[in-house]
């Protein structure tokens, strides 16, 4: 019964190592890969973190099994060695954790600087946000600009406006400018490992670069009130000539105000 605890130990171990050879093969990893291009540095930081998780479990796991395992095969009688402790030791398990936690942090500054800083924005993006996604309980109220202004400054007559779908170019930087009109939501695009949090007072600027054209999930990854749960969107990305037209008939149908028809009708 001794040696049970020992490989009761060593097994969930071999177990972990036999999941990560097999996970792959069976698309056990993310449901989808990331379909943006600041998604593949997201992902590669969650492998690093996996990995240096997995070795220090494993290792864990091991020497806890080999101490069991010594102490269930020492003879009857045999004396156990006692410790009050070791000063080397304890500095070891001590820089070395600080040490792995410094090399993440240092590791991740650049893919974080890529995603927050305004400085780092692809050039192409900064002056010209391609819409303002304003959250509240419990829906996204999308702004386009009128056609020819800046959407920097604030709302204008001709604005465009929809509820709860945002059309984006895909296959180019893009960016929008997120607020929110009540309490603290959350930007979260699953399939782009896009999230940002969506904080009162402030015009948060987000931008990504879809690389296929498709339809993308917007949650709201914030707990925000009663109607949290059904705070979803949809974001399309097309080409650059489909946003137009898309802007155009929505532009379209939001001035449209039956005279026309009703003029038509009458001559007929």
């Amino acid at each position: 019964m001794k040696k049970f605890w020992a490989l009761f130990f060593w097994f969930w171990p071999l177990v972990a190592l036999y999941v990560c050879v097999i996970a792959p093969g069976n698309k056990w990893w993310f449901p989808s890969k990331p379909l943006s291009t600041m998604g593949h540095q997201i992902d590669g930081l969650f492998y690093l973190i996996l990995i240096i998780v997995t070795v220090t479990f494993v290792g864990t796991e091991f020497a806890l099994g080999y101490a069991l395992w010594k102490g269930a095969t020492k003879e009857p009688g045999h004396r156990a060695w006692f410790s009050h402790g070791s000063h080397k030791l304890e500095v070891i398990w001590t820089i070395v954790p600080a040490f792995v936690l410094v090399f993440i942090s240092l590791t991740q500054l650049d893919v974080l600087a890529d995603i927050r800083v305004l400085a780092r924005f692809p050039e192409s993006v900064k002056e010209a946000p391609v819409a303002e996604v304003m959250a509240r309980q419990f829906e996204w109220r999308i702004r386009y600009p009128k056609p020819g202004t800046d959407l920097m400054t604030s709302p204008q007559p001709g604005d465009l406006y929809f509820v709860n779908e945002v059309h984006v170019p895909a296959t180019v930087p893009t960016m929008i400018n997120l607020r929110t009109q009540d309490v603290q939501h959350a930007f979260f695009v699953p399939r782009l490992r896009v999230k940002q949090d969506a904080v009162p007072g402030l015009i948060i600027p987000v931008w990504f670069e879809i690389e296929e054209a498709g339809e993308y999930e917007l949650l709201c990854a914030e707990l925000c009130g009663w109607g949290h749960y059904k705070m979803k969107a949809r974001i399309i990305a097309e080409s650059p000539e489909g946003v137009s037209a898309y802007l155009t008939r929505l532009e379209r149908e939001q001035n449209e105000d039956g005279v026309q028809e009703a003029e038509t009708a009458s001559v007929e």
